[in-house]
């Protein structure tokens, strides 16, 4: 599919050379949708001071050498130097009846597709989800699934919490109460921990027991190895569990926790040191990366291994990054992890490339997110104060939903209510974190998130279903029916499916799930119009009637589409 914008740019690009030569090649043509054309490019106002003429003057140079053979209908000169241009219908007809004979959305495999590692979700073992690990499961995930739908390779990494000091005090304690691991479920696992938290802070001789025992652990101790194992397998069940329950697609074999890379942290040192990169600082080893002071301004230390010889997580996620460099062979890694790492992950990536380890092309980014609040602007907690467990918010979310189905859709089958009711539940949590800036924090509303109007996944899923209602009583099929654009709502809605691909690469670009969520909205509203002033079932002839149905065909394809790379469920009917 040829994507207006870019099409538009490559003319605009070849217009310019023309005009000025090729010494100016590049300028971006800023072309963006508008409300007084279908675009607008400005590329003359930067141009005018290099050039030193008048941005009108620029434009209308560029304008007369502007090839827009079989796209551009007409062009206006407009204001100080910006440049109107309305497509041509039967271009847009063409385009679109293309998208819809592909069956793909439009959406093409990127042309040099990379091998990207996203790390993403990293609960703790033995410890139950909770809210605070929503954002960075569903922002993770809808980015994974968007990238692997532009064609590129995408290594999932769920980096558990399993390994280090939380264990020994863990595994010591429940040995001290004679409870078994995998006799009991993650809500008696979870309480365990706090008790064992508690019990090593309290009492020296239990911690030193504690301390005991992660040495055990590092050190290959079958019996202590088995204990943990049995931990993590009651983990891995609950994560499970959840995570088929949010719609997530992290599995069994994306498991990449703290205890894969514990037989490479002797290593990484080592090579640290022999590059001049580690070295002794208060009896442990540090690297270093310039640019990075504390609250005392002295330098900054990621200490890679501590004063007693154990190691941190600072060398764990060293190791990872190299792993993920040189194993994995990463040419692009997101880390998908809370705002407050920030510092943390831009020292691990400095170091790394210190190290020459991470070198251009290859780049890591940090996905930071913010915090989910509650009403009264704090972060979100139950009435009694405690952290929100991850998976009471979504049977919350569930339940809610199947009141409102049961109320707006009776007479379906029971079965059938659930199962809208999980997908609307379950959505509405989704998309109401995803459709926010990741960067900023965000209230939890439910009556906001559970609307059937404005930007939620119940709006867009019930436009989705609308249209397949319309579909369904046509009773037609449009496979074969041609697109005529002749309307501004036709035209509109024909612009905003084309901008789909469009969409994704911004999400791509900008790592901001957001966009789609915005475009989504923005094609459903279209649609909206589109329906209220162009009959389509009582459409005046047959041909209008197959054209309009194909158009409605095709918006309800791409908002599934979207819906899915959002990890959200699109029902048919609701």
């Amino acid at each position: 599919m040829s994507d207006p914008v870019l099409l538009l740019g490559d003319r605009f690009q070849a217009a310019l050379v023309l005009a000025f030569g090729p010494e100016h090649a590049g300028v971006d043509p800023a072309i963006r949708p508008s409300n007084h054309a279908d675009f607008q490019a400005n590329l003359a106002l930067g141009l005018a001071k290099t050039l030193k003429k008048s941005p009108r003057d620029v434009a209308a140079a560029i304008l007369a050498k502007l090839d827009g053979t079989g796209v551009v209908e007409r062009t206006e000169l407009a204001g100080p130097g910006f440049i109107n241009i309305w497509l041509r219908a039967e271009f847009l007809s063409a385009e679109v009846a293309r998208v819809a004979a592909a069956g793909t959305a439009g959406v093409e495999a990127h042309p040099t597709p990379e091998r990207i590692v996203i790390d993403y979700s990293s609960p703790n073992v033995a410890k139950e989800m909770h809210v605070g690990h929503l954002r960075s499961s569903v922002i993770g995930d809808a980015l994974a699934r968007v990238l692997e739908a532009l064609g590129h390779t995408v290594l999932r990494q769920n980096h558990l919490g399993d390994w280090g000091t939380p264990f020994g005090m863990l595994i010591e304690h429940l040995l001290d109460e004679g409870a078994d691991a995998d006799a009991h479920s993650i809500r008696d696992l979870n309480a365990f921990y706090q008790a064992a938290r508690a019990k090593f802070d309290a009492s020296p001789e239990f911690a030193a027991r504690a301390r005991v025992r992660v040495v055990s652990l590092q050190s290959g101790d079958e019996a202590t190895l088995g204990f943990w194992r049995k931990l993590v397998e009651a983990s891995r069940t609950h994560f499970n569990a959840l995570y088929r329950l949010l719609g997530v697609t992290l599995k069994d074999e994306d498991i990449a926790g703290e205890s894969l890379f514990n037989p490479m942290l002797g290593e990484v040192v080592s090579e640290l040191e022999s590059m001049g990169q580690c070295v002794e600082n208060e009896g442990a080893k540090c690297v270093f990366v310039p640019g990075y002071v504390g609250r005392d301004d002295k330098p900054l230390p990621l200490i890679a291994r501590k004063q007693d010889g154990g190691y941190g997580y600072a060398a764990t996620d060293l190791a990872a990054i190299r792993y993920r460099l040189q194993t994995l062979n990463a040419t692009r890694i997101l880390y998908v992890v809370g705002a407050p790492q920030t510092q943390h992950l831009a020292m691990i990536r400095d170091a790394a490339i210190q190290a020459g380890w991470l070198a251009l092309p290859a780049r890591a980014e940090h996905v930071a997110f913010g915090s989910v609040l509650g009403e009264d602007g704090k972060v979100l907690r139950t009435r009694a104060g405690a952290t929100v467990r991850l998976i009471e918010l979504l049977e919350e979310g569930v339940e809610r939903a199947r009141s409102i189905v049961a109320e707006k859709a009776p007479e379906l089958p029971i079965e059938q209510r659930d199962a809208i009711a999980r997908a609307v539940g379950i959505g509405a949590i989704k998309y109401a974190d995803l459709s926010s800036d990741r960067v900023k924090d965000y209230v939890f509303d439910w009556s906001r998130m559970l609307a059937f109007d404005g930007n939620t996944a119940p709006y867009l899923q019930y436009a989705h279903a609308r249209i397949c209602s319309i579909l369904r009583k046509s009773n037609e099929s449009v496979e074969l029916a041609s697109i005529a654009i002749s309307e501004p709502q036709e035209r509109v809605l024909a612009l905003s499916l084309l901008a789909f691909p469009r969409a994704l690469a911004d999400v791509a670009e900008s790592l901001s799930p957001h966009r789609l969520c915005g475009y989504l909205y923005d094609l459903a509203t279209a649609f909206s119009a589109f329906y209220e002033h162009c009959p389509v079932l009582k459409a005046a002839t047959p041909e209008v009637r197959r054209s309009r149905l194909l158009l409605s065909a095709t918006t309800a394809t791409v908002i599934a589409r979207g819906l899915e790379l959002l990890g959200i469920e699109a029902p048919e009917k609701m």
